[in-house]
């Protein structure tokens, strides 16, 4: 019992805690205008009515939550709580393409995102949240690019790459019908140390007599195209080319990939970009070492399809790279020999939507890897956003393919998505504050690798309605010391107080001072507010419930008597420390209730006829009686047993009474009915009535009831017949006992020779165990004596 009253106490000390420190925040926040206000919390309201406060009351008392605000007396129509919305302005809904549909779409007809455009208007505080739906369309076009290092490494895998083009759209048919391919190469930037640049080994960087072409950073060779024939042509006319140190200049040509649109020819599709290498790569800083010490600019630079500013900027970071590749919408496929992979896979986890495969040392199985890898990366839809304004903040919830819910960082991205399959995602953007300009901000939320992307405008509620009616330079406050809006004065720029009465630098001087003290006391504001302007702004309190009043803040309503611990016993409110009681309630603590219903017994009557209800409890008038109705009379008599004599003689002429009946028994009037079914019920009386039963000399019951009619008036009804036990009948009774003496005794000679016959059975057994056991033998008896006498004739010799 103590464990489940401190956990009781303990929840409702949790809630009341709660109760404080969320009330309290609109307070807090001691706003001095609506706009001020609404941005404080979605449940802060501001109180427009002109006669809202109180004496002593300062403007941020208009700001407070919705049912405060009600409870203190504004009506809900006079309090400003604008709301959020969403409005889809572009709804275009998912492409429901088909690839042995005869009509092809163009890429821009094509839609795997809905909605495409929404306007959020955003209250601080006050969530928004929205559904965006995303589609993977069969047979959606595919761009893509193969960059292959052309160091010398790489010799024999030029010759398996000749043939991609035709090889590649082959097996891309099976995916989309509208592929188109490019192939760019690239060794390194042509400065010491990574490459040799003596005259001779820059015309051929190779050794042992082979035939290879200069080096370079990054060479298109062939913008994207859908003719695999021209590929396979320009793929067979490379050469290879060499550098001095093993990591390569792969990045300074992804950039350049990524950044120059028109030269590599890439479409609003799909966008594939295959790196082949067998190497590492450098990063940047590592241009330091060849003197090139400028960061990388992240722009086109390419002449005639060549890179050229190589010796003048430095190698791109990852995080820059990373950057270029998102903001272009371009999917990144490593195909890097085993040596490198656990290189590349640590660069595949910085960079979103990229896969690494394993290349084969003479580059045999890249179109599998293309495929298995591009599938891999189309199977995974991850969302982003570019930056948001300071104070927003987006979440992510993911409802995938099988009800599959994520969250969190999970809340992004969807998985295991096949074409046609459809997702989405519940996006829910809050704002904390409104931005120092109060403009509207843009951002864009868009699936990686994915050209499409949602633009949503975010508007923010940074002023009430009420503001736009403000009268500037208004005469209510102080002669135009301030602009008149939403019921309160905004005052100007040096002024405050509720009216901008005060100048800031007037605000504590003895002459206003004076105004704050009550009666000429020492006391400004009673100790409970401050003197601004001449005039008592009261302090605030902890509870937002609790406040204190009145020209010299010395009323709150607070410190009114308690009743069962309760401010004015629950049934009122505390005004200038005095209860103002509800209706049905009294006293000075609103503790007395004029509600006699809880004096009712059990028969109507307030307290039973015997006492006053005084503040709901019944007052006992005769002591002998009590409860919380005086329907308990602990040392009275039995209502049944004190009037049984009287009732037996009246009724019955009969009892110990039935010689002074006359004289002690006429209290009553008697009345006789002919069964119980005729007496009075105690529901239909609204008098004391009780029923009784009762027993004569002779064991006959009679039944009959009591009430008392208006304190005076006895009445009595009774069954005029007794109910008395028919007698005993012999005959039955002597038959019964004689019928149960014999069957006593037969049952008695069956025991008897039940037990005769099994002593017997045991005697016989044994008798024939022992006979079993005996043994006649012959044996000779010591005590036998033949009859037989044998006498031997000593002087017979036998003749």
């Amino acid at each position: 019992v103590a464990h489940n009253v401190l956990h009781t106490l303990w929840l409702f000390l949790t809630k009341y805690c709660f109760f404080l420190s969320e009330g309290s925040d609109c307070i807090k926040a001691n706003a001095q205008s609506c706009g001020e206000c609404i941005q404080v919390a979605e449940k802060c309201g501001w109180c427009t009515d002109a006669d809202f406060l109180k004496q002593g009351e300062s403007k941020s008392a208009r700001c407070d939550e919705l049912k405060s605000l009600i409870t203190k007396g504004c009506s809900k129509a006079k309090i400003e709580n604008p709301r959020g919305s969403i409005s889809i302005d572009k709804d275009k809904p998912v492409t429901n393409r088909k690839k042995d549909v005869a009509e092809k779409l163009k890429p821009d007809q094509i839609t795997q995102i809905q909605p495409q455009k929404l306007s959020l208007n955003l209250r601080s505080g006050e969530a928004q949240t929205f559904k965006l739906k995303f589609k993977r369309a069969e047979d959606y076009p595919i761009d893509l690019y193969y960059l292959m290092d052309l160091s010398f490494s790489m010799k024999d895998d030029l010759e398996n790459v000749k043939n991609l083009g035709t090889d590649l759209m082959r097996e891309m048919q099976e995916i989309t019908s509208d592929f188109r391919i490019g192939f760019g190469s690239f060794v390194e930037k042509t400065v010491m140390p990574y490459i040799s640049t003596t005259p001779a080994r820059l015309l051929n960087p190779c050794t042992s007599n082979e035939n290879c072409t200069s080096p370079f950073s990054y060479k298109n060779v062939l913008k994207l195209t859908e003719n695999g024939q021209q590929f396979n042509s320009l793929v067979s006319k490379q050469q290879i080319s060499g550098n001095l140190d093993s990591p390569e200049g792969g990045f300074d040509a992804i950039m350049q990939v990524a950044v120059c649109g028109d030269a590599i020819g890439w479409r609003n599709v799909t966008r594939l970009l295959v790196f082949s290498t067998d190497a590492g790569f450098h990063f940047a800083g590592d241009g330091k070492l060849g003197g090139i010490v400028l960061p990388n600019d992240g722009k086109c630079h390419l002449e005639n399809n060549m890179y050229t500013m190589s010796h003048y900027y430095d190698y791109p970071s990852i995080a820059h790279l990373v950057q270029k590749l998102s903001d272009n919408n371009i999917q990144t496929i490593f195909a890097v020999t085993e040596e490198f992979q656990p290189v590349y896979k640590e660069l595949k986890n910085l960079i979103p939507k990229s896969a690494v495969g394993t290349l084969s040392s003479n580059s045999s199985n890249v179109i599998k890897l293309i495929i298995d890898s591009y599938n891999s990366l189309s199977s995974e839809v991850i969302l982003e956003n570019n930056k948001v304004p300071e104070g927003v903040s987006i979440k992510y919830k993911s409802i995938c393919k099988n009800g599959v819910v994520g969250t969190g960082e999970n809340g992004r991205k969807c998985s295991n998505i096949s074409i046609g399959d459809e997702v989405s995602f519940d996006i829910t953007i809050e704002s904390q504050k409104c931005p120092s300009q109060g403009k509207s901000e843009t951002i864009r939320i868009k699936p990686l690798g994915f050209n499409e992307d949602v633009e949503i405008v975010l508007n923010f509620i940074c002023e009430c309605e009420c503001s736009k009616g403000g009268e500037p330079l208004s005469k209510i406050c102080h002669n135009g010391n301030g602009t008149f809006e939403c019921g309160a004065c905004r005052c100007n720029e040096g002024r405050i107080g509720r009216l901008c009465e005060c100048s800031t630098d007037e605000v504590r001087t003895d002459d206003l001072d004076g105004n704050c003290r009550k009666d000429n006391g020492t006391d400004i504001c009673s100790n409970n507010g401050d003197c601004v302007c001449g005039t008592c702004e009261c302090k605030k309190r902890e509870n937002p419930e609790e406040r204190y009043s009145g020209k010299f803040c010395d009323c709150d309503n607070f410190n009114c008597d308690r009743s069962n611990n309760k401010l004015c016993g629950g049934h009122g409110r505390c005004e200038c420390r005095v209860c103002i009681c509800d209706a049905n309630y009294t006293g000075s603590a609103c503790d007395c209730s004029l509600d006699t219903s809880t004096c009712l017994a059990a028969n109507k009557q307030i307290c039973n006829g015997r006492g006053t209800c005084e503040c709901g409890v019944c007052k006992c008038t005769n002591p002998k009686f009590q409860g919380p109705t005086c329907e308990i009379c602990p040392t009275c008599p039995g209502v049944c047993a004190e009037h049984k004599e009287c009732v037996q003689c009246r009724a019955f002429e009969t009892g110990e009474k039935k010689d002074t009946c006359q004289r002690d028994c006429s209290y009553f009037n008697l009345i006789r009915v002919k069964d119980r079914d005729k007496l009075p019920q105690p529901a239909d009386q609204s008098y004391p009535l009780s029923h009784c039963k009762e027993r004569d000399a002779n064991d006959c019951w009679f039944y009959y009831t009591y009430a008392v009619r208006n304190d005076t008036m006895r009445e009595v009804y009774v069954v005029e017949t007794l109910e008395c036990p028919a007698g005993p009948d012999i005959i039955p009774i002597v038959a019964g006992v004689v019928a149960g003496i014999v069957l006593i005794g037969l049952a008695l000679l069956l025991i008897w020779k039940l037990l005769m016959i099994i002593h017997d059975r045991r005697e016989f057994a044994k008798f024939e165990k022992e006979k079993m056991n005996a043994k006649w033998d012959t044996g000779e008896n010591p005590i036998y004596k033949s009859a037989v006498t044998t006498v031997v004739n000593p002087k017979y010799e036998g003749k």
